[in-house]
């Protein structure tokens, strides 16, 4: 059986990709709010009808792969030998989908408008907490813990490192995108495991 996309598939994605580059042209220029979905839709050459079949919101223009992210986070830690602890798997599969790497440049851009538009940093969030309930289940696991047990450790554990995230996130758009988001995590989790 082909797993091959279809023409109908590839052109759906090419529409996609597309939309997607003009939004982000249009917010990056002007700014995230002031861009209208009336203007995306037109700047793109698409009715705004066509622009809902591809996006539920303006924000899922920005944060749209987030959602696949948390599902290539999901596989990526699964990857990551039962062997391993909770926050160094977790740290391993962030490394694989390429979470702690960011190009300064275009990164900083997109990260400066996320972390100063409300309703993109409310999206985020939310997207966040799906991949809590994806990753959750593997971090039981690594614990020794059966499904029918009550415990708040992986759970804990999950939104901490994702929280640890977003933290070092915010304090490298902060410093101007100077430093490595890498070890801003690594000090997040450091301090969040030792307490201080």
């Amino acid at each position: 059986m082909s797993t091959e996309p279809t023409l109908w598939q590839r052109s759906r994605q090419s529409a996609y990709a597309e939309i997607t580059s003009t939004a982000m042209r249009l917010f990056l220029d002007q700014g995230f709010d002031q861009t209208t979905i009336d203007q995306i839709a037109s700047t793109a050459g698409i009715s705004r009808r066509s622009f809902f079949r591809y996006f539920g919101t303006k924000e899922d223009i920005v944060l749209g792969d987030l959602a696949g992210q948390g599902e290539l986070m999901r596989e990526a830690l699964e990857k990551v030998p039962q062997t391993v602890g909770p926050w160094e798997a977790l740290r391993q599969a962030l490394h694989a989908v390429d979470a702690l790497e960011v190009d300064p440049g275009v990164t900083l851009k997109i990260a400066t408008m996320m972390y100063g538009t409300p309703s993109l940093r409310a999206r985020s969030i939310e997207k966040h907490l799906h991949w809590q309930t994806l990753l959750v289940p593997d971090i039981r696991r690594r614990l020794g813990l059966a499904d029918d047990v009550y415990d708040p450790a992986p759970a804990a554990i999950v939104a901490s490192a994702i929280t640890c995230l977003d933290v070092a996130g915010e304090l490298w758009v902060t410093g101007g995108g100077v430093g490595d988001l890498a070890a801003l995590y690594d000090r997040a989790v450091t301090a969040v495991r030792l307490g201080s």
